[in-house]
């Protein structure tokens, strides 16, 4: 079917803001995963300052724990722009209502980080923190798709063939992918061992295969699903050998007095693709559900 007409403008500017908003996001992601990798959570000790002072010596473990505070009170600041523009210039009121939405989120993020610090780490507060960025930069993601140009064009919508149904199935990624960043968060803050992580791997890999095979065979015809799930299933396996490569890297060097950079590397790489897994797997869940309507 051909696309459907749409009476939204599509406004450069505000998208290429939300992209830029999605990509400092991924940054502060990274930067968290750095601050967990090398063990510098507790380097500067109280909250919201650092040290009583707005910018304390940038050396050691202050220089990643004060860098991400840096960092998210950016992700913060452009994240009130953006809400402030998508309610001057959008038309559509949901859109206005999911930046409101994602400023609650990136508010309440510093929040928990703050807590996380005053509390010395408790591993549920800060296993919170870390799933909570992951679905905020998925947030910031569909909103660069909302904005674009091609998705205010309008979808060319297909029909659920009935024998390969996956608008539910397509939820089930997603969900799935936030379940098994939850255990690596819980992992890496030390609430228990790895096994847990490792053992839902498969799991969710399979999951995510199933709904990419299933796209492939019987929605390829479709170009936004057909794009969607190879980028989901290539940013996976992706994933999965970076989680093997910083397991690897974490057994070698286990008995090394500090974080070894290679442990760090592996460890802070998995932690950002986890981030583009959840985000991918959330945007093909809202291209199944604008583009396969289902039969009658």
């Amino acid at each position: 079917m051909a696309p459907n007409p749409t009476p939204f403008p599509y406004n450069r500017g505000l998208h290429r803001w939300s992209l830029l908003l999605a990509l400092c996001t991924l940054f502060l992601v990274v930067a968290g995963g750095v601050v967990t990798s090398r063990d510098a959570g507790l380097s500067v000790p109280d909250w919201p300052l650092s040290y009583g002072k707005l910018m304390p010596p940038m050396e050691g473990g202050i220089f990643y724990e004060h860098g991400h505070r840096m960092i998210a009170t950016t992700v913060g600041m452009f994240t009130i722009v953006s809400l402030v523009w998508l309610w001057i210039a959008e038309k559509r009121k949901w859109m206005k209502w999911l930046g409101v939405a994602a400023l609650l989120a990136v508010i309440t993020q510093g929040i928990l980080g703050g807590i996380t610090v005053l509390m010395l780490l408790p591993w549920w507060v800060s296993s919170t923190h870390a799933s909570l960025a992951q679905l905020f930069f998925s947030t910031t993601v569909a909103i660069v798709l909302f904005t674009s140009d091609w998705w205010l064009k309008g979808a060319s919508t297909i029909l659920e063939v009935a024998t390969a149904p996956i608008r539910k199935l397509s939820l089930a990624a997603p969900i799935c992918v936030l379940c098994q960043l939850g255990l690596g968060a819980a992992a890496r803050h030390k609430a228990f061992g790895s096994i847990y992580h490792i053992s839902g791997s498969p799991i969710v890999t399979g999951v995510i295969l199933w709904l990419v095979v299933r796209i492939l065979l019987n929605y390829s015809s479709n170009r936004e699903l057909r794009l969607g799930a190879l980028t989901l299933i290539s940013i996976t396996f992706c994933q999965v050998f970076l989680g093997i490569a910083a397991y690897m890297t974490r057994i070698a060097y286990a008995d090394s007095v500090q974080p070894m950079p290679l442990m760090v590397t592996f460890t802070v790489f998995h932690v950002a693709v986890g981030a583009l897994t959840m985000a991918a797997s959330v945007s093909l869940a809202i291209l199944v559900r604008r583009n396969v309507a289902l039969a009658a």
